[in-house]
Parts: structure tokens; sequence; C-alpha cells
């Protein structure tokens, strides 16, 4: 299989020790390509650093997270719209608006998201979104800027069928985690992932949070990884009634398609 991983939080310290060994298992499991995710100016150059250290297998974003929203001032936004010029960024985000923890004030959350959207609109790049327990505000600020930007994606998406269709008629991408593999709380979507147009689907592990529950025996570290993508294609597979390699292929022809990457050599895949 010809994997691609559209969000791994590849800059966290569970990483720092074993760094190369994490692509290198990656690899083995078949995904090729991984987008390393920016939530934050300093996580997005450190994101752009590692893409520029492992060119054509890791690509960035650049943006600042809704929990660090309270950070963001005009010197995030000039580094942002710098970071975003480099060609292995590829979107800008990972942005929007979360309500759940409300780590920044909500105002701040929404301030920073429409300067994010604005950015996007200005370059031309594609959005990388987050959003939880947020969808009316958010739906409301994404509809301001969705036609003038290429393409967005609803990152871990997790949420109910209302808000699935919402995102669907603004011709947004949805990417699934391993919430799909979690008995307890990631039913539903079992369901919901059926209604997913097959050229609007992408696969994301956000390591290191959301390890599939289908790993068994699960790694005594409870560390997600890019390696476990396998388990969420197969879980994705199984409840769109499709066989695995239908459901790799489509979802990395849509990665390549958002991200604008282009296709690997065979020699690295």
């Amino acid at each position: 299989m010809d994997l691609i991983d559209i969000g791994a939080n590849l800059t966290h310290e569970s990483f720092r020790h074993d760094f190369d060994a994490v692509l290198a298992r990656a690899r083995q499991a078949g995904v090729a390509r991984m987008i390393v995710t920016g939530a934050s100016r300093e996580g997005s150059e450190q994101a752009l650093a590692l893409a520029r250290a492992h060119p054509r297998v890791l690509h960035a974003t650049a943006g600042v997270h809704p929990h660090h929203a309270v950070d963001y001032d005009a010197g995030t936004e000039a580094r942002l719209r710098a970071l975003l010029r480099d060609p292995l960024v590829r979107a800008v985000g990972e942005t929007g608006l979360d309500y759940h923890r409300n780590y920044s004030p909500r105002e701040a959350q929404r301030a920073a998201f429409e300067s994010q959207l604005a950015i996007a609109a200005d370059l031309g790049m594609p959005l990388f979104l987050h959003q939880r327990d947020a969808h009316a505000d958010f739906l409301a600020l994404l509809k301001t800027a969705r036609d003038r930007v290429p393409a967005a994606v609803v990152h871990c998406f997790t949420d109910r069928r209302e808000a699935l269709f919402d995102y669907l008629d603004l011709d947004c991408h949805i990417g699934i985690t391993g919430w799909i593999c979690d008995e307890r709380r990631g039913t539903h979507l079992r369901e919901l992932v059926r209604e997913i147009p097959a050229q609007r689907l992408l696969l994301e592990t956000d390591a290191p949070y959301l390890l599939p529950r289908t790993v068994r025996p699960p790694p005594a570290h409870r560390r997600n990884e890019p390696m476990y993508l396998a388990h969420i294609v197969a879980a994705v597979a199984r409840d769109r009634g499709e066989a695995v390699e239908v459901t790799a292929a489509r979802s990395s022809a849509n990665a390549r398609t958002v991200f604008g990457l282009d296709p690997l050599p065979v020699s690295a895949t």
C-alpha cells in the first residue's frame, strides 16, 4: 500500500528518542508520506525543520491551534506567512475553534481563526482545521472564506451526522483517525464513514494521540505513531464495505490532490 498520514504531530517530545525508527516502521507498514502538523508558532517551525530533514517523506503545515490562540499576535502572523511560503509547507493550520477545553478565551480563538482564514485566502492555500464543541461558530467563520481557498480539511472528525453534511456541503475533505477503532466512543463513525464521498475521504493518525484500540497487544507506552495508520484504513474499509486496497488508494489520491504532492517514484515507496 501507498498510504499518506495527513496529520501526525511528529514534533511531539515523545518521538525525539527514536524518530528515525518511527519513520522506518511507517515505511514498513506502507505509509509512504506524512504531513507533520504545525500547531503553534514554534511547532510550525519545528514541523518545517523535520520536513527539510526528510524531503519527499515529510511535509508540514503551519498554523496556531485554538489552544494557543491567546499567544497569537502580529509577530506570529508574520512568521506564519513566511513559513507558508516554503514549498514544503502545504496547508494553513492546525487552526479552528475548541470550546471543549477553552484553553484560550473564545474571543481569542475566533480572532486567531479569522486571521488564519485570511492568510489561507491571501496565499491560495488549503486549510487544516480543528473543531470541537464549537460547530456553529466554526461553520459560520469557515463559510466566510471557503470559496477563497482551494481545499479545506476537517481534521480528526468525530462529530455527528449534521456536522458532517454541513462540511460536505462546503466541499470539505474529512479526516478520519483511530477514533473509528474505539468501541466506546467511535461507534457512530462506523455508520457515518459510509456517507463520506470517496473523493472527500482522508486518513490520519493524529500521532502520538488516539492510538487505535484495535492494536493488539497495545504498546506499553500507549503512543500512537504513523505505522498504525494501517489499522485505521482497515477499519474504514470494513465499514465502507470496500477492499482495503481501494480505501488506501482513494484516500492517498485525495491527499496528493489536497496537499499538492507529486507522486513518489517507485524506488521511494
